[in-house]
C-alpha cells in the first residue's frame, strides 16, 4: 500500500511540474508576442508611412531587394596631380573628400587641364539604374573627362557605357549601357525627411562593390558651401567611404532618397547627399537630352572683414559683400564686375550676405539683367550685369591673379 501511495505522489509531482513548464511557456510565449506587438506598433506611431518594426532581417531585405539595381562603375581619367580642377568644383578644400577611389582628390593648387599622352589612372564609383533600357544615375566626377567608362551590374555582367548628359551644377550624369529588361531602383521623395531616421547606403567603397551600411540622416538642408553651394545637402552617418560616390542613400521601404556625394575627410561618418528631389528633374532633363540653363556670374564672394576694409581703404561700418574673384567664363567679368568690389544693393535691395547675393541671382532667369550697385575704390558705381548659364567648366581661370591676403580667407563657392 505504501509502495501505492508513493507512486501516486510521485506521478502528482510530475503532472505538477508538467502543468507549471506549461504556464511558464505560455508567459514567456505571451510575452515575446506583446513586445513585438508593441514594437510594431511603436515603429507604426512614430511614423505611419514609413513605420515598419525593425528585426533582424529588414534591412538584408531592403538590400537583397535594390542591390540589382545597384551597379559598379569604373573609369579611365587624365592623371591629374595634385589638383581638382578637372572636375566640377575646381580645388575640393582641404577637409572633404568626394567618395570616389583612388587619388586623394582635396589638395589645393596644381594646374588645371589634362594634357595629351598623360597617364591615366583607374578609379571606381558607384551608380544606379533607373530606366529598365539602361539608364543609370552617378556623381558627375565620377564619369567626367573620362576615356572609358565600364559597368558592372550585381550579376557580374559587364558593359562599356556612354555619357548621356553631365550636370556640374548638381554634380549628377547620366549614363547609358546597352541592355534592356534590368531593375530599376525606386526613387522617393527627400521633402519629408528628418534627422533621426534610419537610412541605408549601397555602394563600392574602396571597390569593394556592393557593400551595405546602416545609418541616420544626421541633418537636413545642410550648406556645404566648400563642396557645392549649390545644393543643400542631406548629412548622414552612415558608413560611406571613396567609391561610394554616385551610389543611392535609401529609406527604410527601399526607396531612393539622395545620392551619395561627398564626405568630411577629417571626422567620421560626416558624409553629404543630394536629396533625390533635387536630382529627378535634372535626371529627367539630361534624359530627354534638355538643355539645363541655370543662372550663373561666375564670381566668388568672401567675408567683409576688418582687415579687408583696412586693405580697402574703408571704414568699418561698410555694409556690402566683397567679390574676391571673377571667373573669365562668367558675366559678371564681361560686364565689369572686378574683384575687389563690394556689392551693396541688386535692384534696389541691400545685399548684406553670400546668401542674399546668391537668392537674388537665382530669382531670375537667364538673359536678364541685374542692376548692381557697388563699391570701387572708396566710390559708388552701377553696373548692369546680364544673368549667363552655367557653363559646362564654371572654374575657368580667374580674371586677375587672387591674393589671399586681400581676400580675407573667407571665400565661398561660386555665387551660380
Amino acid at each position: 500500500m505504501s509502495s501505492t501511495r508513493n507512486s501516486l505522489s510521485l506521478f502528482a509531482a510530475a503532472l505538477l511540474l508538467v502543468a507549471l513548464a506549461a504556464v511558464e511557456e505560455t508567459t514567456r510565449t505571451s510575452a515575446a508576442h506583446a513586445a513585438t506587438t508593441r514594437g510594431a506598433l511603436l515603429a507604426q506611431a512614430v511614423d505611419g508611412k514609413q513605420g515598419i518594426p525593425l528585426t533582424s532581417t529588414t534591412i538584408a531585405n531592403i538590400a537583397e531587394r535594390v542591390a540589382p539595381a545597384v551597379v559598379n562603375i569604373e573609369v579611365n581619367q587624365p592623371f591629374m596631380a595634385g589638383n581638382m580642377n578637372g572636375f566640377p568644383f575646381g580645388n575640393l578644400p582641404d577637409g572633404f573628400d568626394f567618395f570616389f577611389n583612388g587619388q586623394r582628390m582635396s589638395p589645393r593648387g596644381g594646374g588645371s587641364q589634362a594634357r595629351p599622352n598623360m597617364p591615366e589612372r583607374h578609379n571606381t564609383g558607384t551608380g544606379f539604374i533607373v530606366r529598365d533600357d539602361g539608364y543609370i544615375v552617378t556623381n558627375a566626377h565620377v564619369v567626367k573627362n573620362s576615356s572609358k567608362i565600364n559597368v558592372t551590374l550585381n550579376d557580374k555582367r559587364q558593359f562599356l557605357a556612354t555619357t548621356v548628359g553631365i550636370d556640374s551644377f548638381s554634380d549628377l550624369a547620366v549614363l547609358k549601357i546597352p541592355a534592356t529588361g534590368l531593375p530599376t531602383a525606386e526613387m522617393g521623395t527627400s521633402t519629408t525627411l528628418r534627422p533621426g531616421e534610419f537610412v541605408i547606403a549601397i555602394g563600392s567603397p574602396m571597390g569593394y562593390d556592393h557593400s551595405v551600411t546602416l545609418g541616420i540622416v544626421s541633418a537636413v538642408g545642410r550648406t556645404v558651401t566648400d563642396v557645392n553651394g549649390n545644393i543643400n545637402f542631406i548629412q548622414t552617418d552612415a558608413a560611406i567611404n571613396p567609391g561610394n560616390s554616385g551610389g543611392p542613400l535609401l529609406n527604410m521601404i527601399g526607396q531612393v532618397v539622395g545620392v551619395n556625394t561627398a564626405i568630411a575627410a577629417r571626422a567620421q561618418n560626416i558624409g553629404f547627399s543630394i536629396p533625390i528631389d533635387i536630382a529627378k528633374p535634372t535626371v529627367t532633363d539630361l534624359i530627354a537630352n534638355k538643355k539645363i540653363e541655370r543662372p550663373f556670374l561666375g564670381l566668388k564672394v568672401g567675408e567683409l572683414t576688418d582687415s579687408v576694409l583696412q586693405g580697402l581703404g574703408l571704414p568699418n561700418s561698410t555694409a556690402g559683400v566683397f567679390i574676391s574673384q571673377v571667373f573669365s567664363n562668367g558675366s559678371a567679368a564681361k560686364s565689369g564686375i572686378e574683384r575687389m568690389d563690394i556689392v551693396q544693393k541688386i535692384d534696389g535691395k541691400d545685399i548684406r550676405t553670400a546668401q542674399q547675393l546668391q537668392d537674388a541671382v537665382r530669382a531670375r532667369k537667364v538673359g536678364e539683367t541685374l542692376s548692381f550697385m557697388i563699391l570701387r575704390n572708396k566710390a559708388a558705381k552701377a553696373v548692369s550685369v546680364t544673368i549667363g548659364s552655367y557653363p559646362s567648366e564654371p572654374n575657368a581661370a580667374p580674371e586677375k591673379p587672387e591674393s589671399k591676403a586681400e581676400s580675407g580667407g573667407g571665400e565661398h563657392g561660386d555665387d551660380d
